[in-house]
């Protein structure tokens, strides 16, 4: 797929009219069609040093973000060129130009600020661009870039007072590259020749001159201003997790559309598709959700599931009773003219009101598909007709008083025997509903530990990541003879690697996952309780 096809040219993301940031609402569209995993690179930079261009080449185009020498800061905010990643398959390169920083003519310096957090908050990398060489002057450059970022915060201030925050940054802030455009040294320290990040590390080495550029970045982040990161990673995984359920009721609800329309079904049928598309929506829900650790909106999605199952029983129960109560109504309709007709009315007559209803009932049983009501319609209509029956029985002239007597005695056992039969029937159709409800639990419950091993191991990947990029920290401060500051470093290691052993041991598991599957767990009587109050099992 060339790259544009999938997004022609740049669309502006985020403006920046008269010193105010907005959101636009075609790039959130288009970006919401995007199904596959991205990859998100900004690119920031003081005004004026070839951002444009850079972003073209990342792009592998030769125009789309506007370039010129002379041309004025075009780039009003936050502008967003979509196209296939270079090397990842499946996965799509989303590249962020952003509004250059200092740029006098727009008059409002505070929206450098808020426009370098965005380029933090949402890229996986964030490319620093410059020209000319890497001496005091570009550093002093990132120096005011590096400022910018106390106005971003991973703790809110009440949660920052209970912990330190410096160990985390690494796992939530993007990896940083430095670009330098138009760079005419040579690579070389005391005479030597070095690689591009042995000269560039040469250049940012902490001094005493310099040595406070880590700690100012570290104490204007921790001082609390927002945005705060961690609130802003709990409101992404709201609106994900609110999604999340929507699409997976969506999955559900468009699924028992097919069943639905076929009504009356039996019990079997209704609960077996029930059984699967409940499988299919809680796996569509795992794939979206996000850091949903309580589990709350799996809760929310299994309610929602069960809401519209009870409908559906009903709506299936009321067109059974429909058909069912249809059905004997025309069975028994020549039966009704021969009563108006007085054809029962003789001696000799209860004999054939029995041997006629008894017949209607046998073809009325060999009826298929009417659903899961066709015993207690049955039951319903045979006693209210018990009044009939009775009536026929004491004025048939050719039966004796013993005679109606044994027939009474014939009448109330099946009454009773058919009443027996509509009970069997809800035994049946409940038992089938909690063995189907236990099958959906064990599903949600191995597609729930998956989720989390998955989860695991993504955060243990992390952990990893920060753990060893503190250390590789630590060995440069001590070669470098910042003996005090690598010692504070040790402290911070401990807490990382305390951290990922509590995460991979049994004891999370049992102290909180399972609580939380004890919850769940918990929906299973609340949801029978329609079946307890509509048939008083």
């Amino acid at each position: 797929m060339s790259n544009s096809r999938l997004m022609p040219s740049p669309i502006c993301l985020v403006e920046n009219v008269n010193g105010s940031l907005c959101v636009c609402k075609g790039a959130i569209e288009f970006l919401s069609r995007i199904k596959e995993p991205v990859v998100v690179v900004s690119v920031v930079g003081l005004y004026r040093t070839g951002k444009s261009y850079l972003m073209n080449r990342l792009a592998g185009q030769q125009s789309g973000f506007a370039l010129g020498n002379t041309i004025e800061s075009k780039t009003k905010g936050i502008w967003m060129w979509c196209v296939p990643h270079p090397y990842k398959e499946g996965h799509t390169l989303v590249l962020l130009d952003t509004e250059g920083l200092g740029d006098v003519d727009k008059g409002d310096s505070k929206n450098d600020g808020w426009i370098f957090c965005l380029a933090v908050l949402l890229s996986s990398t964030l490319v620093y661009n410059s020209r000319g060489t890497i001496d005091n002057d570009a550093v002093e450059k990132l120096h005011y870039v590096s400022e910018l970022a106390e106005k971003i915060k991973i703790k809110s201030a009440e949660a920052a007072e209970e912990e330190e925050e410096d160990s985390k940054y690494v796992i939530f802030f993007p990896s940083f590259i430095w670009v330098v455009r138009d760079f005419t040294l040579k690579l070389e320290i005391d005479g030597k020749k070095v690689t591009e990040d042995e000269y560039l590390e040469f250049a940012l080495q902490l001094k005493k001159v310099l040595g406070n550029l880590v700690q100012i970045y570290v104490d204007t982040i921790s001082s609390g201003k927002v945005p705060c990161l961690d609130n802003a990673v709990v409101t992404l995984a709201n609106l994900e997790n609110q999604a999340a359920v929507q699409e997976a009721l969506k999955v559900y609800q468009s699924g028992m559309e097919e069943v639905k329309n076929k009504f009356p079904v039996s019990v079997e049928d209704i609960s077996s598709e029930h059984q699967k598309f409940s499988s299919l929506a809680t796996a569509e829900f795992m794939k979206r959700s996000f850091k949903d650790e309580k589990r709350e909106y799996l809760t929310k999605l299994v309610e929602n599931i069960d809401i519209c199952y009870v409908d559906l029983l009903k709506e299936n129960e009321m067109a059974s009773e429909r058909k069912c109560k249809d059905l004997l109504k025309n069975l028994f309709s020549d039966m009704n003219k021969q009563l108006q007709n007085g054809e029962y009315s003789q001696s000799g007559g209860y004999e054939l009101y029995c041997r006629d209803r008894d017949a209607i009932v046998e073809q009325y049983r060999r009826e298929p598909n009417k659903g899961v009501s066709a015993e207690a319609v049955l039951n319903e209509f045979l006693n209210e007709r018990g009044a009939e029956a009775n009536s026929i029985l004491y004025t048939d002239t050719k039966l004796t008083e013993n005679d109606r007597k044994i027939q009474e005695e014939k009448e109330k056992n099946a009454l009773l025997k058919q009443k027996c039969k509509e009970e069997e029937e809800k035994r049946i159709e409940s038992e089938r509903m909690i063995h189907v409800e236990k099958k959906r639990q064990e599903d949600r419950m191995r597609q729930m530990k998956e989720k989390f091993k998955q989860e695991m191991e993504q955060q243990q990947q992390e952990m990893d990541r920060a753990i060893e990029s503190k250390l590789k920290e630590r060995e440069e401060l001590l070669n470098k003879g910042f003996r005090e500051k690598a010692d504070l470093m040790d402290e911070e290691i401990k807490n990382l690697k305390k951290e990922k052993e509590e995460k991979s041991s049994g004891s999370f598991m049992k102290d909180y996952v399972m609580p939380v599957v004890s919850a769940i767990t918990d929906i299973l009587p609340a949801f029978f309780q329609y079946k307890v109050l509509m048939k008083g099992l």
